[in-house]
């Protein structure tokens, strides 16, 4: 049984967030302003412009880790990556609550044993992400429908590790979402997208060039129009389930003893 959550109208004590960037286009997206009207103190370790920067987990309240273009094994061109499965660790080792999102996700399933690797096809756009059985008695997930169409950018996928619960699965993805004791969650998909979020994503280089290399199956038109369609329940959707993820931080720590490497 999970305990109740409340939500207080403003925090009385500051907390302390860290938060793993790896590409100026990869952000907090709705998430800032829901932590920012928490009280949150937030500190980046912004991986892409300080690649050998060595941030301590131990001074913060928890950890959000967010996506990016490489992979989680890249660790010759993004050697940083290594640290942030030992940071992780340490976050879930101390108890802190951890957030990972996309290869945030695909990084915290590492920290936790489990393999990364290709997924077989990308998902990138509006796909129909739906929960499991477990979902329903999990805080974060309980608002989910039968079917929700969440918004995706990615290729490669992990396994769940081990002791997890599966919350979220969809047609080419079967592991969109976990949580791991109480207060550890990897989300495959981006609940943070706003509309300029989504549209920043389908002009900058890197994406342009990944849209270009796949065909032409993937229409950023279509993107678009599908972003007007289910953009309002998304971000409904993203009040819940950060909202809920917040709560976590008026919890006491509780310590996981992790599997040795």
């Amino acid at each position: 049984m999970f305990p109740a959550f409340s939500i207080p109208h403003l925090r009385t004590t500051m907390r302390r967030l860290l938060v793993f960037q790896h590409v100026s286009f990869e952000i907090l997206g709705t998430l800032h302003p829901l932590l920012k009207q928490r009280g949150f103190r937030i500190r980046y370790a912004n991986f892409g412009r300080h690649p050998h920067a060595k941030p301590e987990v131990d001074r913060y309240n928890g950890l959000v880790v967010l996506g990016g273009p490489m992979n989680v094994d890249d660790c010759e061109r993004h050697p940083h990556l290594a640290l942030e499965v030992e940071l992780i660790r340490q976050a879930i080792e101390q108890g802190l609550p951890v957030l990972g999102i996309c290869l945030g996700a695909q990084l915290v399933a590492k920290a936790l044993g489990a393999p990364v690797s290709a997924n077989g096809a990308k998902e990138i756009g509006w796909h129909e992400v739906s929960p499991t059985p477990a979902a329903k008695d999990d805080p974060l997930f309980r608002d989910f429908g039968e079917g929700e169409r969440i918004f995706q950018w990615h290729s490669d996928t992990f396994e769940l590790p081990a002791g997890a619960v599966s919350l979220a699965t969809s047609r080419t993805c079967p592991r969109q979402a976990f949580r791991h004791g109480t207060n550890v969650y990897g989300f495959q998909f981006h609940l943070e997208v706003d509309e300029l979020l989504i549209e920043r994503w389908l002009t900058v280089p890197e994406h342009c060039a990944e849209l270009t290399e796949g065909g032409g199956k993937i229409d950023p038109g279509v993107v678009r129009h599908e972003t007007t369609l289910y953009l309002q329940r998304s971000q409904s959707l993203s009040e819940q389930v950060f909202g809920r993820f917040i709560d976590l931080f008026n919890l006491p720590p509780k310590r996981a003893a992790l599997r040795s490497r």
